[in-house]
């Protein structure tokens, strides 16, 4: 855990890499009077995954269900 934070790896450290090659050609060519971009505006932000009901597993395991031509022999 402390060794990643020392150096990073992962696929954060990926999307950090990436992100500071976009901000760099992004500021290479952006207008003269044009604010820089800054690293952050290019990392991918990813929204939290709220837990699953029951019910809503159910509802999910019916559909693939039903698409994939089955039936639901409960």
């Amino acid at each position: 855990m402390a060794f990643s934070q020392v150096e990073p790896f992962g696929a954060e450290a990926d999307y950090l890499g990436h992100a500071i090659t976009a901000s760099t050609i992004a500021n290479v060519n952006r207008k003269p009077k044009s604010k820089a971009h800054t690293v952050e505006e290019f990392m991918p932000k990813f929204e939290k995954k709220k837990k699953q009901s029951t019910e809503e597993m159910i509802q999910i395991a019916k559909m693939f269900t039903a698409a994939g031509g089955g039936e639901d022999k409960r």
